[in-house]
C-alpha cells in the first residue's frame, strides 16, 4: 500500500466513505472515531498525513491541530480539516493554526483524494529539488524539506514550505493571491484568498529575524527579498 493516512471524525459513516475513496486511490488507512484511540495510534505509528474532523466527542478538533503542530515528532505532519462548519472564520483560524487545506461537509470524496494526492506529492519532494540559499539568511533544501533561518532549524507545513520556496526561488518576484493558489492548488485552488494571507502570517512567525525578507506589496501580493 500507499502513504499512510489517519482519519479522526466521530461519524462511521465518512470514515468509512474517506477510507474506500483513499484505499481505492493506494493510500493505507486507519480510521478513529475518537482522539484517545487516534493518539494513541500515532504516538506509535507515524502517519503520512491527518484527516482532523473539528467537532468531536472527546475533544476539540481545533486544540488536536495545535496540540500536534507543537509537537516536534508531528509538526511537520500535513494536516487536512474535514468540517461541517464552513463559515470563512473557521477556515481562516483551521488554516492559521497551520492545517494545510480545509475542506467543508458535505464534501466530495474524489476531489478529497486529489488533495490527500497533491499534498504528498509535494512533500515527497516531486517539486524541483535545487536548493535555494539566501546566504547568512534563508536555506530552503527541498530534498531534506528543511528550512534554516539564521541557523536556526524553522518547522513549516507543506504548503508554508512551499510557499516560501515559489517567493525564494523566483526572489524579487511579486506574486498575486491568484498566482499563489495556483501554484499550490492548480484546478483545486481554495476559494478565499485570506488562505494566502494565513500562511504568509505564521511563515513571518516562524521564520523571526528573517521575516522582514517576505514583503507585501499593497494590492497585489508578495514577493521575497532583502
Amino acid at each position: 500500500m500507499g502513504a499512510l493516512i489517519a482519519v479522526l471524525d466521530d461519524e462511521p459513516d465518512i470514515v468509512e466513505l474517506v477510507s474506500v475513496y483513499l484505499t481505492n486511490a493506494g493510500f493505507s488507512v486507519h480510521g478513529f472515531y475518537d482522539s484517545a484511540g487516534f493518539f494513541r495510534f500515532i504516538n506509535k505509528t507515524r502517519p503520512d498525513l491527518d484527516i482532523l474532523d473539528l467537532m468531536l466527542p472527546d475533544d476539540d478538533g481545533i486544540e488536536i491541530t495545535k496540540r500536534l503542530k507543537k509537537q516536534t515528532e508531528f509538526s511537520d505532519i500535513p494536516i487536512i480539516i474535514l468540517s461541517a462548519k464552513g463559515e470563512e472564520s473557521d477556515k481562516i483560524v483551521g488554516l492559521e493554526l497551520g492545517a494545510d487545506d480545509y475542506v467543508t461537509k458535505p464534501f466530495s470524496p474524489k476531489e478529497l483524494a486529489v488533495r490527500v494526492k497533491r499534498i504528498l506529492s509535494r512533500r515527497s519532494g516531486r517539486d524541483d529539488t535545487k536548493k535555494v540559499t539566501i546566504p547568512n539568511v534563508l536555506s530552503i533544501d527541498p530534498e531534506k524539506f528543511e528550512v534554516v533561518a539564521h541557523d536556526k532549524k524553522i518547522d513549516l507545513t507543506v504548503t508554508e514550505f512551499r510557499i516560501l520556496k515559489l517567493l525564494a526561488t523566483k526572489r524579487g518576484i511579486v506574486f498575486s493571491r491568484d498566482q499563489i493558489l495556483d501554484y499550490l492548488w492548480g484546478d483545486q485552488k481554495a476559494v478565499i484568498d485570506r488562505t494566502v494571507d494565513m500562511h504568509i502570517k505564521n511563515l513571518r512567525k516562524k521564520l523571526g529575524s528573517a521575516a522582514g525578507l517576505i514583503k507585501n506589496i499593497r494590492g497585489i501580493g508578495y514577493k521575497l527579498d532583502l
